[in-house]
């Protein structure tokens, strides 16, 4: 008996060291929607977590929308309340997978490849599709892409009369620090 869960043990220690984890819970989101001739409209999030599965290129990441902040505070406040109604809808993820990823590819020099999951955003999942740029450097991985979203694909309303100060593509920066864990 003793000999089975020394076996077992070891069976589970070695598959955890081969499934290896990088992850982060300091990502950051940018986003802006501003219009020119009118205040800017960017938030950004630093405490964004995500998780990679370096061996089958899968990627989750989650980000709390009351993380976002903004040069104004009744920004923010318009921002969590008005559109994202964050106390009802606290988050927004995405669950998806770097295809054909291969770890041992990375290097210091930025690989692109092609991302593809589901995005939900204020309750509602669309699938996206984009690129994604990974770099090696001292054991870490840093994931970096840009996306496009529209705040009506997302079930977020603008009110009429802020419409046109209020850019209908939204640009979404995001950039991972990954490490072992």
């Amino acid at each position: 008996m003793k000999n089975i869960t020394i076996i077992t043990f070891c069976l589970f220690v070695a598959n955890v060291s081969l499934a290896q984890k990088m992850m982060t819970r300091t990502g950051e989101i940018k986003f802006e929607a501003s219009m020119p001739a009118f205040e800017e409209i960017a938030g950004k999030n630093t405490t964004v977590s995500a998780i990679l599965d370096e061996s089958t290129g899968d990627l989750a990441a989650l980000a709390l929308i009351k993380a976002f902040k903004f040069k104004a505070p009744l920004m923010e406040e318009h921002f969590n309340e008005n559109y994202m109604e964050s106390n009802k809808i606290p988050k927004a993820n995405f669950n998806g997978k770097i295809i054909n990823f291969d770890a041992s590819k990375i290097t210091s020099k930025k690989t692109d490849y092609d991302l593809e999951g589901d995005l939900t955003i204020h309750g509602v999942t669309k699938k996206i599709k984009t690129k994604i740029a990974l770099v090696s450097n001292s054991g870490k991985i840093t994931a970096t892409t840009n996306l496009i979203v529209k705040a009506k694909d997302y079930a977020i309303e603008i009110p009429s009369l802020v419409k046109s100060k209020i850019a209908e593509d939204i640009k979404v920066g995001i950039n991972l620090m990954l490490e072992a864990k």
